[in-house]
């Protein structure tokens, strides 16, 4: 399966599935190496900017934002090529969706308030103007917004 297939499936899927699959790609490309909880907060951080609104409305929005999220960096024919990385990316999209459809104070946070994340061993961008909230993995979380 491709990249560009999954993205094409996106915008022919009703809500909220389309939301599932492009939140379950996104966990995928940007962190199927990491543990459960470092993919839970690389689903967290497209579910927060999905709720500030700033990315748009839908998670699809969010994560198709230009270079924001491995959605739009990768190339489109980037291979979907590990079958039990993909069922837990689409296992974890799916337990923060409905994480999130539950009222604020009955959610579990990994990161709280963070909206941001770059791979640790990277080189920093310019929106970084701190220590991170938190590491995870090869992830480092940031609240930027």
């Amino acid at each position: 399966m491709k990249l560009s297939f999954l993205l094409w499936l996106t915008s022919m899927l009703p809500q909220p599935a389309a939301d599932h699959v492009c939140l379950a790609t996104t966990v995928y490309l940007e962190a199927r190496s990491e543990s459960k909880v470092g993919q839970m907060a690389v689903a967290e951080v497209a579910m927060r900017r999905r709720e500030s609104g700033r990315w748009g409305p839908t998670v699809c929005d969010v994560v198709r934002s230009p270079g924001q999220f491995a959605t739009t960096t990768m190339r489109s024919d980037y291979p979907i090529a590990n079958p039990a990385a993909w069922k837990t990316a689409v296992e974890i999209a799916g337990r923060s969706l409905a994480m999130w459809s539950q009222p604020r104070n009955q959610r579990k946070f990994v990161v709280p308030n963070a909206d941001h994340f770059v791979l640790a061993d990277s080189v920093s961008p310019v929106w970084i103007k701190g220590p991170p909230l938190a590491t995870i993995g090869a992830h480092n979380f940031y609240r930027i917004n």
